[in-house]
């Protein structure tokens, strides 16, 4: 059998029915190309979700949090709960060997407080008001863009200073783009909820890849006067991450239990309530232990109640990877329906052209051709229309990606690899395959003698 002469066959068919050729590639080309741009979408998510894993310190820490509901066991206890306090804290320093990192926080947010900030005139609604340690704006992996953190001494002396973000300094003295400079209000004083707090350091602003390059770009436009910010909106920030880190001010704990809490605690003696206690171990390898010996150390310290609760990043982790892996199979799926149909149609399609080559399958078998060169030569043009089907679809696949960039933006640019095509091409060919195996047979099958009779 002629390799050659076999595909010059094949494209003079397409060629002879052009219209029946594309419609029945047209299956292929969508198949194809939603498959294309499904991987691409979901591979830019799992990006921006990796990337936000970063964002919230990485994977070798967790966090004890207040759990409100006690076991069935020990709902009768309730009434005992005491909490977290900075006696768990101090419980954890000193007994548990393995962790590393011990860091505690308080924290007032706009849901559940009348959390207001305040500069002359204007006001802003950040997501947080936190009171912490200086360590532990270190574990949430915040960076100084300037002035500096608070220290233990501000922490010892409850002093009146606080770090904000970069969302709160555009809500209260104004965009970089709309004042046309970067404001840095180190030195000035703001209120939270009406108390004075000195800014002594701002926060860098956090960002995906991204945002980072739509938002350099548009700098230099205006720079260049193509672009008047006043007359476009900036687009809204995607990533959650990103948004919360960008919308918190922090301030000394012992400032926060001073100037905020101090009027709640009901307590006879003053007891310093906390909400979390963020914890570092010094390799990931050694997060299971940690969290046992945490756990221990805290069944102590709270007489037996486990009012606590366990929070690590690698849960989140695996939450991601559940979470991208039920995209890539419902995509395959959507992906797997549009082939099926596609397959179905070169099939149908191979039918009936075989319908109307009787004769020449009958001409061809009595010159000499073998029923393998009649099965060869269906084959080859089932293969070489969901080929041709493939190429086109990986072609439509860009288009469909940005369309899906403008229409669903994603927190992430949708990201194409080579395997992703790889597995799409291959996928184009064995449809192929198989679309062209049933026809092959049935045309090979056909007596010479009958073939010829034909009309």
């Amino acid at each position: 059998m002629n390799l050659a002469a076999v595909i010059s066959n094949c494209f003079r068919e397409i060629k002879g029915h052009p219209v029946r050729s594309f419609l029945t590639m047209f299956g292929i080309i969508l198949g194809i190309s939603s498959l294309v741009a499904m991987n691409g979408t979901v591979k830019g998510m799992e990006n921006g979700l990796k990337e936000a894993l970063v964002e919230v310190g990485g994977m070798d820490k967790f966090e004890i949090q207040e759990e409100d509901n006690l076991p069935e066991h020990q709902e009768h206890l309730e009434g005992q709960s005491p909490g977290l306090t900075m006696s768990d804290v101090y419980a954890l320093q000193a007994s548990a060997p393995l962790l590393s990192e011990i860091t505690p926080a308080v924290e007032l947010t706009r849901w559940d407080s009348s959390l207001v900030v305040s500069y002359k005139k204007k006001y802003a609604r950040p997501y947080k008001l936190i009171g912490a340690w200086p360590s532990f704006m270190e574990m949430e992996d915040h960076r100084i863009a300037h002035g500096r953190l608070f220290n233990d001494l501000d922490e010892e002396a409850a002093a009146s200073v606080c770090v904000i973000s970069s969302g709160v300094r555009d809500d209260l003295f104004g965009h970089p783009e709309d004042v046309g400079r970067e404001i840095i209000p180190l030195g000035e004083t703001i209120y939270v909820n009406f108390v004075p707090f000195k800014i002594i350091g701002m926060f860098e602003l956090y960002e995906t890849e991204r945002e980072k390059k739509e938002r350099l770009e548009r700098k230099k436009l205006i720079a260049s006067g193509e672009l008047d910010p006043r007359k476009t909106r900036r687009r809204r920030q995607e990533s959650w991450v990103y948004r919360s880190k960008n919308q918190c001010i922090y301030i000394p704990m012992k400032t926060m239990h001073a100037k905020f809490l101090s009027s709640k605690s009901t307590e006879p003696e003053p007891v310093l309530r906390i909400d979390t206690i963020s914890v570092r171990v010094p390799d990931i390898s050694l997060l299971e232990n940690g969290i046992q010996q945490a756990r221990n150390v805290m069944m102590i310290s709270h007489r037996g109640i486990e009012d606590f609760a366990f929070r690590t990043e690698e849960f989140m982790a695996e939450d991601v990877e559940e979470t991208i892996q039920n995209y890539r199979i419902s995509g395959a799926v959507i992906a797997g329906i549009g082939l099926i149909v596609g397959g179905i149609g070169i099939m149908n399609i191979m039918l009936a052209s075989i319908s109307e080559r009787i004769r020449e399958i009958g001409i061809c078998k009595a010159i000499g051709a073998t029923d393998l060169t009649i099965f060869g030569q269906i084959l080859s043009e089932s293969v070489l229309l969901s080929i041709t089907g493939g190429i086109l679809g990986l072609m439509a696949s860009q288009g469909v990606l940005g369309l899906i960039g403008i229409l669903a933006p994603t927190e992430n640019a949708p990201e194409v690899t080579i395997s992703n095509l790889v597995i799409a091409f291959s996928a184009s060919i064995a449809v192929g395959i198989l679309s062209g195996v049933y026809p092959g047979i049935k045309a090979s099958n056909y007596s010479p003698i009958e073939a010829l009779k034909y009309e």
